[in-house]
């Protein structure tokens, strides 16, 4: 930790210095520079006691993810102006080398060339933007609720589920809150769809079920017609934090599982119900994680769809987008839907409806926000309903998805 600590340190205040010299061409009064030094060092201080005073299992909650973002916020501050001032620089030794060796015998051609105004201009605007929009999502962007609504067509949909309202929630990462009053309002704002069922698809906490206990109350007042179901996402695990022992790590998770239970939430573990309605009726099936790469595995699908007939409109939880690229798509069963979370689509990038849909969050996950279709099978990725890691969002918002099913052909 301490050479971690120390490596940071260094190309923190590297760029920081670097950067100064941008508001040193921009600004001549003193106390602006006083301002933009005290910032940084602000920033870093904070961040380094937060270090310091880390204690196993609080990482990515509390003070230290605020202080993370904060940092970060002048991390990339620092690194965009010296980006710029890195051209410039590159420019100027090449106009000054070019002098001395063609042998450029006006006298100002014998100093390096002074730094231009409108180049720092242009590099702290474009610097302003990461910045200010880091800020702004830890600020408004966290709780910033969005619903958003999707109807979806199906050939094979019994007729008695056409107009069917799903209301999903996923990754509500319950011990990173710090607004009892906003959270209310989006538990709120779920019931206000007046879905027929609600659907939550994992990551309750970040890693400990006492993490939720504080949110039991205003969790369980989720409500719909035909009840709350839920699955397990990799933070679910424990997996991501130490424990005394396995015992306690084992006795962790069933805690969340009771907990979840006294909720008022049916939790799937590799498990099936139906929902009926005037004498039909579709399959909700719900997956343990299954991820890709180094996340946890511990999904058995065949075993989930074990009483569900080929021909049962089929309803998938299941929390990570890849399970559903690399084993569902093209499983022999055909899951008309699947829902998924997990992504938080980074929590930053850039949407407008039709127009544009983009974060870094893309290069990881094909599949990361919103509706696809593949295969004649649809999936939606939900963006998360909380926040870890970084503890705001900007751009990717928290999300409601409500889905209504619609019968194809159907009038």
């Amino acid at each position: 930790m301490t050479r971690f600590i120390v490596i940071l340190s260094i190309v923190y205040i590297a760029l920081a210095i670097y950067g100064f010299q941008a508001f040193k061409t921009l600004f001549k009064t003193p106390w602006v520079h006083l301002v933009y030094v005290l910032a940084f060092v602000s920033a870093w201080g904070y961040m380094i006691f937060k270090l310091v005073t880390y204690e196993p299992g609080s990482a990515m909650r509390g003070g230290i993810a605020i202080a993370g973002g904060i940092f970060f916020s002048f991390f990339l501050l620092a690194l965009f102006l010296g980006f710029f001032l890195l051209l410039e620089d590159v420019v100027r030794l090449s106009v000054y080398g070019f002098n001395k060796i063609s042998g450029v015998s006006d006298e100002s051609a014998t100093f390096f060339p002074s730094r231009r105004k409108f180049v720092s201009a242009i590099g702290l605007g474009l610097a302003a933007l990461p910045f200010g929009a880091l800020l702004y999502g830890m600020y408004r962007g966290k709780y910033n609720y969005q619903v958003l609504t999707y109807e979806l067509e199906f050939e094979d949909l019994p007729e008695a589920f056409d107009g069917y309202r799903i209301t999903q929630i996923s990754d509500v990462h319950s011990g990173s809150f710090d607004n009892a009053k906003k959270v209310a309002y989006g538990v709120d704002l779920v019931n206000r769809q007046q879905s027929d069922v609600i659907l939550f698809t994992g990551d309750l906490v970040n890693d400990r079920a006492t993490e939720m206990e504080p949110w039991a109350d205003t969790f369980a007042k989720l409500e719909a017609k035909d009840g709350v179901f839920s699955v397990l996402g990799n933070h679910d695990y424990g997996d991501y934090t130490q424990w005394p022992s396995a015992e306690a790590k084992a006795r962790n998770l069933e805690d969340l599982k009771q907990l979840q239970k006294e909720m008022g939430f049916d939790l799937l573990l590799d498990e099936h119900r139906y929902l009926e309605r005037n004498g039909q009726r579709i399959a909700l099936i719900g997956v343990e994680n299954w991820g890709r790469g180094r996340f946890k595995k511990a999904g058995d699908l065949q075993k989930a769809k074990q009483g569900v007939r080929k021909g049962d409109f089929k309803i998938l939880m299941s929390h990570d987008p890849s399970h559903w690229e690399d084993e569902v798509i093209h499983d022999d069963y055909h899951f008309h839907l699947t829902l998924s979370g997990h992504t938080h689509g980074m929590q930053f990038g850039v949407e407008i409806p039709g127009v544009v849909k983009w974060s870094p969050v893309k290069w990881r996950y094909k599949y990361w926000a919103g509706v696809y279709k593949e295969l004649d099978q649809f999936i939606n990725v939900n963006r998360g309903f909380g926040f870890i890691g970084y503890p705001g969002r900007f751009g990717i918002w928290p999300e409601i998805s409500v889905i209504t099913l619609k019968k194809k052909g159907l009038t």
